[in-house]
């Protein structure tokens, strides 16, 4: 365990980060290097587990406690879920002291209150993660989605149980029903999970035979899920008890599901506001007028152009913007106005221009430029000099 990094430097929290910070943290480095987008990035992929494996002990108040008080060392047998013991050998690598731990961290030990399935030890299914990708407009509006997940489900045959005909379980014989067994090592009495039986205190006499025993079997099931208005690039939403069916009855685990937003070609998000820009023609620009631009629910919005609106400029259109999660508000939409230099002049057009320029005030008509080439001059001046 020595060549592994501290859980909290690979979330790059404190030590007393609360729940809310450690989620934080998660959220953001998990974007970063996730698989899709870190493709053939085998150091992403690399940070991406160990990521994961930090943020499932620490989120766990017990397994954090464990992990604040032994390091590393407190997963080394049965892993994060299992508890089982600590050191190399069952739990010997600490002097046979079983008793005592027992003693001082209770169930999630693996102790006699929890020793039987149930727990994250004791067979319950694993979380499982779906990514789905969604358009801002369906992100603005929220929908209903189907999505199809390969998981593993409760057999049929054996209603879960992993026995023959649903027959119950009978009790371990190795154990007696403990779950746990016992062993003497010299002066002390060293206690580790059942082998028999890994805890449950039962064991199954006939196993089925479509899911061999394990109760479960693999299968794609098509959930229903319902996506709220105002959703953000990597919202996630937990789908309890939808992830992978437990061993033998045991709970099952649950579906995070993963949302990203594609860009979209016209519109771009800042939060609950939009903006988008807006090409108008030099005629409107100099003279005012008004425009229609589309809007994120799929209407037209009709704008006012100022009289002598320069390139850049920018309106806003109140609660325009997209749907805010969980609420009636909405942010605005800004639109950035970008003014168009005619192409393609005809003679006329080109006389007209050269007439327009003759008789107009440069210093009234374009204060910028003609400032700007006043400094040009004065600069030019100073140099010569």
């Amino acid at each position: 365990m020595a060549d592994k990094r501290d859980y909290y430097e690979v979330l790059g929290v404190a030590k007393d980060a609360d729940e809310a910070a450690l989620k934080r943290a998660y959220r953001k480095l998990a974007m970063k290097y996730h698989p899709d987008r870190n493709p053939d990035d085998k150091e992403a992929e690399k940070n991406f587990k160990e990521l994961n494996e930090a943020y499932e002990i620490l989120k766990d108040d017990e397994k954090r406690a464990a992990y604040d008080r032994f390091g590393h060392a407190a997963f080394e047998q049965g892993g994060p879920g299992g508890f089982e013991g600590f050191g190399g050998a069952g739990g010997q690598g600490f002097g046979g002291f079983g008793d005592i731990f027992e003693e001082m961290f209770g169930e999630f030990m693996g102790g006699r209150a929890g020793g039987r399935a149930g727990g994250r030890g004791g067979g319950q299914g694993a979380d499982l993660r779906y990514n789905k990708e969604l358009s801002l407009e369906e992100a603005f509006s929220g929908k209903k989605a189907e999505i199809r997940v390969p998981t593993s489900v409760a057999c049929e045959a054996c209603d879960g149980t992993g026995a023959e005909g649903a027959a119950a379980p009978v009790t371990c014989p190795t154990c007696g029903g403990a779950g746990r067994v016992r062993s003497q090592s010299g002066f002390f009495t060293v206690e580790r999970t059942c082998p028999t039986c890994q805890g449950r205190g039962t064991v199954i006499k006939d196993p089925c035979k479509v899911c061999g025993g394990a109760g479960r079997v693999h299968k794609e099931k098509t959930l229903s899920v319902t996506i709220p208005a105002g959703v953000e690039d990597g919202t996630r939403i937990r789908l309890a008890g939808e992830g992978e069916a437990g061993l033998r009855g045991a709970p099952p685990g649950d579906l995070y599901l993963f949302l990203g937003i594609r860009p979209h070609r016209f519109f771009h998000r800042d939060g609950a506001d939009i903006h988008c820009r807006v090409p108008i023609p030099m005629t409107t620009a100099a003279l005012g007028g008004q425009v229609e631009v589309p809007t994120i629910e799929g209407k037209l919005a009709r704008i006012t152009i100022p009289e002598g609106t320069p390139t850049g400029h920018q309106l806003r259109l109140a609660g325009k913007g997209m749907s805010v999660m969980r609420s009636k508000a909405r942010g605005d939409m800004f639109v950035q106005v970008a003014v168009e230099t005619p192409q393609n002049l005809t003679d006329r057009q080109k006389e007209l221009l050269k007439e327009f320029e003759g008789d107009s005030d440069r210093a009234q008509q374009s204060p910028q430029s003609t400032g700007f080439f006043d400094k040009v001059k004065e600069l030019w001046e100073d140099l010569k000099d």
